[in-house]
């Protein structure tokens, strides 16, 4: 574990590197920039994945909520301080200064109007400060993922009911941010997360910024798994992942492991998630679906459960060949009688690679290195 978490910190750094050296010389475009950033903050989400799944054994079928989440907490913060400063300048132009008060009802008018509505919800009344909205990326989905796993877990709910006790928990809550009267502007999500406020570099020195700190993050997550891991601890849950009666048998608290890894791989999600979506630029409930977990538990069977750099390389082959086919650089494949377009068959490949895999070579890519 300590070999491999080396070579991976090397690459890497090397990698990170070698991304700025090109952005800078203009070989690489800031849009690409913005997608390997991207593509960083899913391969920390499947670390927290594989951490969950790969060495505890517990199939969660709703972690994407989490990072979903994180996203939530640092965009209102990204909405309403972009807002506030649109507002105030437009104000500014009055004979007497605006009060709060006023500045307050135009934030909410500007934010909300989309929804038919300039009240602003109690949830946003943190907005204002970045740093409460980053202590919320982290307590929120906490918090969620400990009351969610101590009743399922206290429960002793396992296996393929755990998993689909995940998944109605993310359909749930994703069915419920769909409406307008959710506070986060239902359907139409929060938008314009790429804008930074108070930073008037431009956009491509603002994509290297975040691409770093998604490589930092990225850095991080993957040593705190690898220590996780290779200690007792990650002994103990190799075990509960193995024979969860027998490790309960043998005095171990298996509720208390299994909830204190759940909880642990959903704030590491919600962080990833805090440094997706300003790369991405927008929000919205759809992001949270279960699909989009079921996508996670993918690249993560793809990349080779149980190694983390597995799911490192699982997340990253797989989310850049999906930007490539979906966004219409694949060439397309004449027939003559049907034409194979990439942006439709995209998920069919995806679906049969997942296939091949668990058939052919059940270690994943990453089972190849070992």
């Amino acid at each position: 574990m300590r070999r491999s978490t080396l070579i991976f910190l090397a690459l890497l750094a090397l990698s990170t590197a070698a991304v700025t050296v090109m952005a800078g010389g203009g070989l690489i475009s800031t849009s690409f920039v913005k997608t390997l950033g991207m593509t960083l903050c899913l391969c920390l989400a499947a670390v927290a994945m594989d951490l969950v799944w790969g060495y505890a054994g517990i199939l969660s079928l709703g972690h994407m909520a989490f990072f979903a989440l994180g996203g939530y907490m640092i965009g209102m913060w990204l909405m309403w301080a972009r807002t506030e400063a649109i507002v105030v300048q437009a104000l500014s132009g009055q004979p007497l200064p605006p009060t709060a008060e006023e500045i307050r009802q135009g934030i909410g008018g500007q934010i909300f109007g989309v929804v038919g509505t300039s009240d602003i919800p109690w949830i946003w009344s943190f907005a204002h400060s970045l740093p409460l909205q980053l202590l919320l990326v982290v307590l929120v989905p906490g918090l969620l993922a400990a009351v969610f796993g101590w009743l399922a877990f206290r429960s002793r709910v396992t296996g393929v009911y755990l998993s689909i006790l995940t998944q109605a928990m993310t359909l749930a809550l994703a069915l419920y941010l769909f409406q307008n009267d959710s506070g986060l502007r239902g359907n139409n999500g929060l938008s314009g997360l790429q804008n930074l406020p108070g930073v008037s570099a431009p956009q491509e020195v603002t994509a290297l910024w975040l691409f770093w700190a998604s490589a930092l993050a990225l850095a991080g997550g993957y040593l705190l798994a690898a220590w996780v891991v290779g200690g007792k601890f990650g002994s103990v849950i190799r075990a509960i992942r193995d024979d969860e009666q027998r490790v309960r048998f043998l005095g171990y608290p298996v509720e208390g492991f299994k909830l204190f890894v759940f909880t642990l791989t959903a704030v590491i999600a919600a962080i990833a998630g805090a440094l997706y979506y300003p790369q991405a630029g927008i929000i919205n409930p759809a992001e949270m679906m279960p699909i989009a977990s079921i996508y996670l538990a993918v690249w993560v069977a793809i990349g080779g459960r149980g190694r983390l750099y597995g799911a490192v390389i699982g997340a990253a082959v797989v989310s850049l060949l999906s930007s490539w086919f979906t966004g219409g650089r694949a060439p397309s494949i004449p027939l003559g009688f049907y034409t194979i377009d990439w942006v439709d068959w995209w998920q069919v490949l995806l679906g049969l690679a997942f296939v091949l895999v668990t058939l052919l070579a059940p270690k994943g890519i990453g089972g190849l290195f070992r």
